[in-house]
C-alpha cells in the first residue's frame, strides 16, 4: 500500500474507531462488535508502524503511550476548582436559597445533577487536540496526570471547538467493572479493592499509564469553564455536542420545591445508576448571577451539595458475641458504638462466619468501617489496623463458643465455614423453638403440644415460626391427629397469640438466659420491639438481673439476620404484642420468692400469677424479699436465710389469700 494509500485508509480507521468509541464509552450502544473494533484498532496500528510519520496525537494508538513517569508535576489551575458546601436537609437548602435571593434577588432557575464520587479532574484543549489534564489538587495547584487520562476510553482525543477549552468532570469506575476487577484479584489470590473512588483515585496517581489502561475509568464531565456559556444547563448541552459523558440525570427546576422532589426522587433511583453516588449538586442556573454571588471561603453561594445520609461510617467494636440460629447454626456478631449509616442508627453486624473474623483480622476494640449491604443489613467492612489499641489479641472463636455456650458441643462439618450444634438436626431444633414459643411459660397456645408441633413440622407446613400464622385449616385437617373442631380450635388459638403481652412474647421468642421475670424487666423498660431491638450493652447492664452474659445473649439474638427478618414477617402478619403499664399493679415494687411445691397449681403458676399483678419472682432470697412463699417439702437454705434476714414466710393459703384479694 503506498502512502497516499495509507494516509486516506488511516483517516477513515480512525474516524470508525472513534465513531464506534463515542458510542460504545458515551451513549452506551455498540456500533459493531468489541472484536470487530479490536481488528480496526491493530490495522490502524500496523500502518502507524510502517508510516510512522502519519502518527498524530489523536490517533486511537496514542491513548496508552511513553514510559512510566519518574514523579507528576504540579500544575497551576487558570480558573480555581472550588468546593461545594454540604448540605443534608430540606431546611438547610431553603436556607441557602434565603440567603442568595437577600443579595440577588427572585432566583428564577436551578440546575441540578447527580453528585458523582470519583476524582475530579480538569482537561485542556487547544484547537481541538487533548493537550494537558490536571487533578483538582488543592484547588488552586494540580498535578499533571495527562498521560494516565489519555488511557480513558470514553474522553475524545479531539473536539470540533477551536482555541482553549477547559471541561470539568469526574473520572470513576462503573459499579459492574469494579465488581469485574475485584472479581479478579480474588482469583488471583490479591486482595479486593476498598472502593470505586479510591480505585479510580489510585489508578490516575500510579506513574505508569499502562496501570490507568487497565482499570476501565471513564470521565463523566460536569461543567464546561471555557467557553463561559450563559447558563449551566447550556453548558452540558454543548459537552454532549462535542462528545463528553454526563451523567444524564441533569434537569433545571423553576421552584425549590420541584428540587426537592427531584432529591426524593433520586433518593431511591440512585441505587440504579451505574456509578456510586453521594448527593446531588444545586446550582443557580444562570452563570452571570452565579458569579456575581462569588466564593466565600473556599466555596461558592451560587452552589450547594445536598448529600445522602452516609453508607459508610466508622466506629470501634466493644464486643464480638455469637448468636445459635434455629438450624443450630453459630453466628459471630460485632457489637459496638451506636453510628448512623445509611440515615439509621446501627450497633451491631452480622459476622458471618469464623473464616471472616480471620479474613478481617477483626478484634475487640478495633476501629471499623459499617456499611449497609442493599441499605438493609449492617456489614463490616474493613478493619482500620493502623488505630489497633495496643495489646489486642486474635479472636479465638472455638474459645469463645465454649465460653458462651459451656452446655453444648459444636462440630464444623467438612467442607462447611460454619460452625453448628453437634447432633441437633435442624429440625429438631425447629420443634423444640416452637414447642417453647406455645408453652405455658411464654403465649400459651392451646392444642400446639409436642405432638402436635411434631406433626406440622414432619408434614413440611411449619419451617418457622411465622408459619404458624399462615397454617391452611384445609391442609392441616388433612393430617391424621387433626379433626375438623380441633383444627378450628388451634388456628384460633395462634390468632389469639398476635396480642399478647409484651413479656410473654418475649419470653416465646426463646432467648437464652430469659425467663419470666427478665422478660418484665425487658418489657418494662423497652415497652416495644422496636426499641428492645435497639438495646445496646451500656443499656442492658443498668437493667437489674442483666449481667454481661445476659446482655450478650439478648445483642446476639437481636442482630442475627434470621432473627430480624423473623420479627419482620411477624409484623407483617399483623403480630404486635402488647405493652400494659404495671406500675398501678397491686404488688408493683414487691418481691417473693417461691419455695416447695403448692398443692393447688404449679410453681410456674404460681410464679405467673405473681407477674400479672406486678410482684417481682427471684430465685434466692435477699434482703430486698417481700416474702418467702412455702410450699411442702420447701428448700431448707432458702427458710433458713430468711429466717436469718427477718424475712416473713407464706403458707399457700396465704398466698392465695394475697393473690385473689389482690
Amino acid at each position: 500500500m503506498s502512502k497516499v494509500e495509507a494516509e486516506k485508509r488511516i483517516q477513515k480507521l480512525r474516524e470508525l474507531i472513534n465513531d464506534y468509541r463515542y458510542h460504545y464509552h458515551v451513549l452506551d450502544e455498540s456500533t459493531m462488535s468489541e472484536a470487530a473494533a479490536d481488528s480496526l484498532k491493530r490495522e490502524l496500528s500496523e500502518l502507524e508502524k510502517q508510516y510512522p510519520e502519519l502518527i498524530t496525537p489523536d490517533s486511537p494508538t496514542q491513548r496508552v503511550a511513553g514510559k512510566p513517569l519518574d514523579k507528576f508535576t504540579k500544575v497551576a489551575h487558570e480558573q480555581r476548582m472550588i468546593s461545594l458546601a454540604d448540605v443534608f436537609s430540606a431546611e438547610e437548602i431553603r436556607d441557602w436559597v434565603r440567603a442568595n435571593s437577600k443579595i440577588v434577588g427572585p432566583i428564577q432557575e436551578y440546575f441540578t445533577d447527580i453528585k458523582m464520587d470519583g476524582l475530579a479532574c480538569a482537561l485542556h484543549y487547544q484547537d481541538g487536540l487533548f493537550a494537558q489534564a490536571v487533578t483538582r489538587g488543592d484547588g488552586l495547584v494540580g498535578e499533571d496526570v495527562t498521560m494516565n487520562v489519555r488511557t480513558i476510553e470514553n474522553i475524545p482525543l479531539r473536539i470540533n471547538e477551536p482555541g482553549h477549552v477547559e471541561v470539568r468532570g469526574e473520572i470513576v469506575i462503573f459499579k459492574k467493572d469494579f465488581d469485574e476487577l475485584n472479581e479478579k484479584q480474588r482469583k488471583s489470590g490479591d486482595k479486593p479493592f476498598a472502593n470505586p473512588r479510591n480505585l479510580a483515585a489510585g489508578s490516575i496517581r500510579q506513574l505508569d499509564p499502562k496501570v490507568a489502561a487497565s482499570r476501565h475509568l471513564r470521565f463523566m464531565a460536569y461543567d464546561l469553564v471555557t467557553p463561559n456559556l450563559p447558563k449551566h444547563s447550556e453548558a452540558y448541552a454543548k459537552l454532549r455536542e462535542l462528545g463528553f459523558r454526563t451523567s444524564g440525570e441533569d434537569k433545571v427546576f423553576t421552584t425549590i420545591d420541584k428540587v426537592l422532589q427531584e432529591i426524593e426522587r433520586l433518593r431511591d433511583y440512585r441505587e440504579t445508576l451505574p456509578f456510586n453516588t453521594d448527593g446531588m449538586v444545586i446550582k443557580i442556573n444562570d452563570r452571570a448571577i452565579y458569579q456575581k454571588l462569588g466564593i466565600v471561603g473556599k466555596t461558592p453561594r451560587g452552589a450547594v451539595a445536598f448529600k445522602f445520609p452516609a453508607e459508610e461510617s466508622t466506629t470501634i467494636v466493644k464486643d464480638i458475641v455469637i448468636s445459635i440460629g434455629r438450624t443450630g447454626a453459630a453466628t459471630p456478631v460485632a457489637i459496638f458504638d451506636p453510628v448512623v449509616v445509611a440515615g439509621s442508627t446501627v450497633r451491631h453486624a452480622s459476622l458471618h462466619n469464623a473464616d471472616e473474623i480471620a479474613r478481617l483480622d477483626l478484634r475487640i476494640g478495633d476501629t471499623v468501617i459499617i456499611y449497609k449491604a442493599g441499605d438493609i443489613i449492617p456489614q463490616v467492612k474493613e478493619v482500620l489496623t493502623t488505630l489497633r489499641p495496643e495489646g489486642t489479641e486474635p479472636f479465638d472463636y472455638e474459645k469463645v463458643l465454649s465460653q458462651q455456650y459451656p452446655e453444648l458441643e459444636f462440630e464444623r462439618p467438612e467442607g462447611e465455614v460454619v460452625y453448628r450444634v453437634k447432633g441437633e438436626s435442624s429440625d429438631l431444633i425447629l420443634k423444640r423453638a416452637l414447642e417453647y414459643y406455645a408453652s405455658k411459660p411464654a403465649l400459651n397456645i392451646d392444642g400446639l403440644g409436642e405432638k402436635n408441633v411434631e406433626a406440622l413440622v414432619d408434614a413440611n407446613l411449619v419451617k418457622s415460626i411465622a408459619d404458624l400464622y399462615r397454617l391452611d385449616a384445609k391442609k392441616v385437617a388433612q393430617l391424621e391427629r387433626f379433626g375438623r373442631l380441633s383444627v378450628k380450635k388451634l388456628v384460633d388459638a395462634i390468632q389469639n397469640s398476635k396480642h399478647a403481652p409484651l413479656n410473654k412474647f418475649i419470653t416465646a421468642l426463646g432467648i437464652r438466659h430469659i425467663g419470666g421475670q427478665t422478660a418484665i424487666t425487658l418489657a418494662d423498660h423497652y415497652q416495644s420491639l422496636d426499641k428492645l431491638q435497639e438495646a445496646t450493652e451500656e443499656d442492658l447492664l443498668k437493667l437489674p438481673d442483666i449481667g454481661k452474659i445476659v446482655a450478650e445473649s439478648i445483642l446476639a439474638w437481636i442482630a442475627d439476620e434470621d432473627n430480624i427478618k423473623l420479627l419482620e414477617e411477624l409484623k407483617e402478619l399483623g403480630v404486635e404484642p402488647t405493652y400494659t403499664d404495671r406500675s398501678s399493679l397491686p404488688l408493683t415494687g414487691k418481691s417473693y420468692l417461691v419455695t416447695g411445691t403448692l398443692t393447688g397449681m404449679g410453681r410456674e403458676e404460681a410464679e405467673d400469677k405473681l407477674r400479672a399483678l406486678g410482684a417481682i419472682v427471684t430465685s434466692g432470697v435477699t434482703k430486698d424479699t417481700t416474702a418467702l412463699i412455702v410450699g411442702t417439702k420447701p428448700g431448707k437454705s432458702k427458710i433458713d436465710k430468711a429466717t436469718k434476714l427477718g424475712i416473713p414466710t407464706i403458707n399457700e393459703e396465704e398466698f392465695l389469700e394475697l393473690t385473689n384479694g389482690a
